[in-house]
């Protein structure tokens, strides 16, 4: 059977398997991964084939022979045994517990499960408990919140379904379902050292819950943590390596990775969205905004991940396609969080912050931890100047996820406009520290350092230098750079910035006072230099200005004249227009 047959057969037996046991989500995933294999090249014609990759790494892999030997070539992968079922007696207890179990009655499919023995009841019946407890909890969360929508509610079946769980690993009678379960708990109950511990076995016996690999990524925040795991070498192990990755911010091994993956998976919408994320972070908004466009003329109706899609062409302010992903969403499934936080995109295009802020709060109504709500809400409120609101957003935001360096950034942003620096500069640390290649946080840095109350002009300098090499598409970095050279007393640094700043002013074509300002400086310096010929050249163009830079630039000339003794005689009015 080759790479590719295996795989398929992996995947459809965990699909059933994963359905059986109520792991949607996982099965869902599963699916999308088996019709993601490509398919035989002979039934598809170059019309139909997505992605085509040829010169450009966003296209999708269209292979006409096959791997015969693991899904990634020149890898060794070793063999799972696929688990055997063991409801054959008690089959019919099963099905009305599932059938229960389907309708959301958890503790009823629980109850129609008490006496049943087999690991596959058991499984489902501790499920149906932990569920029935999350159930409880985010009621309470709803009757008991707190005046910043906090509360203490928790979930009480944890402390008898960790005794239970624990007691059946000990004695070796716990499937790999179990272990999951097992983890999730551990989990949740703050002991991540041995949940991690116990997903490792549980994704090492039963590698296709992508469940499982979820939680266990949620516990490993660096790298030291993520390389100390002992997991088998299963091409999902590839998967999970390639998300955990992304989320610590290892965005190029992330893209090797997933590239890697296309080799089998060429038409995973899956991988082309992950990919899309990592490019997302790098910044390369043409190449994101290709690939989700792509993933909208095969999947139409995708919800999932097209909240960065809003993103992108937030900042790229492409209204009109805003307008047409907010309208299909909205028709698709409007009471999506996604959906919410793409419409809240679209009304805080057009400028209506308060409607903006009424979709997410339906975001986070439909999922409390909705990280991307609480920051783009936290925005919001800046721009409506409600500062205490944002500074509450952003907080929520990081309390969801430390690792979000927008919502430390934000916090940066209003404690900036509060006047308070140094409360600013902790917060500009913590984002930096997380996206290093984001020019914006080094600007807000240095200008933080350069307020009255730091005056800390040579960590600003850096901080401005920084900007430039991650490539400040905004053009703020240059010029504030060189106007930072002068306060230093670095006039030919000060030259040297300028005069860039002024030829990419003139690659991009942009006229405004930053120009003016520029020629004035070279205007001057070259004089001072007593290079006469290029001071000329800058006033001359001074000269093409109607304000007080012309007539500064008259007596510049003047001067250079009576400095330069064999200049010739010359009348500067000639040069006026």
């Amino acid at each position: 059977m080759s790479s590719k047959e295996s795989c398929k057969s992996e995947l459809r037996t965990a699909i059933r398997q994963l359905s059986d046991r109520g792991l949607y989500s996982a099965s869902k995933w599963a699916a999308e991964q088996l019709v993601g294999i490509e398919q035989d090249p002979a039934k598809f014609t170059p019309s139909n084939t997505r992605f085509q990759r040829g010169s450009s790494s966003i296209r999708r892999r269209f292979r006409t022979n096959e791997i015969t030997s693991t899904p990634i070539a020149g890898v060794s992968y070793v063999s799972t045994p696929v688990m055997e079922e063991d409801e054959v007696v008690v089959g019919d207890f099963y099905l009305l517990a599932k059938s229960y179990f389907d309708c959301r009655e958890y503790r009823r499919a629980a109850h129609v499960l008490r006496d049943q023995t087999g690991k596959k009841s058991v499984f489902l019946r501790c499920y149906a408990l932990y569920l029935a407890g999350e159930k409880r909890k985010e009621e309470e969360m709803i009757e008991l919140e707190g005046p910043l929508g906090k509360s203490d509610a928790v979930n009480r079946e944890l402390v008898s379904l960790e005794r239970e769980l624990s007691t059946l690993r000990k004695n070796g009678t716990i499937d790999p379902f179990g272990l999951y379960l097992y983890g999730l708990v551990l989990k949740e109950k703050g002991s991540e050292t041995l949940a991690r511990t116990v997903i490792v076995e549980s994704v090492n016996s039963y590698p296709w819950n992508w469940n499982a690999w979820s939680e266990l990524q949620s516990l490993c925040t660096t790298i030291d943590t993520l390389n100390s795991l002992n997991l088998n070498n299963h091409w999902m192990k590839d998967f999970f390596l390639a998300s955990a990755y992304q989320e610590l911010r290892m965005h190029n091994e992330s893209l090797a990775k997933y590239e890697c993956l296309q080799g089998t998976f060429g038409f995973s919408n899956y991988i082309q969205a992950q990919i899309a994320k990592a490019r997302y972070s790098l910044r390369e908004f043409e190449q994101v905004e290709a690939i989700f466009e792509e993933l909208l003329r095969n999947d139409p109706y995708r919800v999932e991940d097209m909240d960065m899609y809003s993103n992108v062409l937030y900042s790229k302010e492409c209204f009109s396609a805003l307008s047409f992903l907010a309208h299909r969403v909205f028709q698709t499934d409007k009471y999506r969080p996604e959906s919410c936080c793409i419409i809240g995109n679209y009304y805080s295009l057009k400028g209506q912050h308060e409607k903006s802020v009424v979709y997410f709060r339906r975001a986070l109504k439909l999922n409390k931890n909705y990280l991307s709500a609480w920051t783009l809400m936290g925005h919001e409120f800046v721009e409506m100047k409600n500062i205490p609101a944002a500074v509450d957003a952003y907080r929520r935001a990081v309390d969801i996820n430390p690792c979000d360096y927008r919502a430390w950034y934000g916090l940066g942003q209003t404690y900036e406009m509060m006047g308070m620096p140094f409360y600013a500069l902790h917060y500009f640390r913590k984002s930096v520290f997380l996206q290093p290649s984001d020019y914006r946080v080094w600007i807000a840095m240095a200008q933080c350092y350069e307020t009255d109350q730091l005056q800390m002009l040579v960590e600003a300098d850096k901080c401005y230098r920084r900007a430039v090499k991650c490539d400040d598409r905004e053009a703020i970095a240059l010029h504030r750079l060189a106007k930072l050279q002068c306060e230093l007393g670095r006039p030919d640094e000060a030259a040297y910035y300028y005069k860039k700043d002024l030829e990419r002013m003139e690659a991009e074509e942009r006229e405004g006072p930053n120009m003016v300002e520029a020629l004035l400086y070279l205007a001057k310096y070259y004089k001072d230099e007593k290079r006469f010929a290029e001071s000329e050249a800058y006033c001359t163009r001074l000269l093409d200005y109607t304000g007080p830079e012309k007539e500064t630039a008259k007596s510049l000339l003047r001067g250079m004249r009576t400095a330069q003794s064999s200049f010739p005689s010359m009348d500067v009015e000639h040069f006026a227009p």
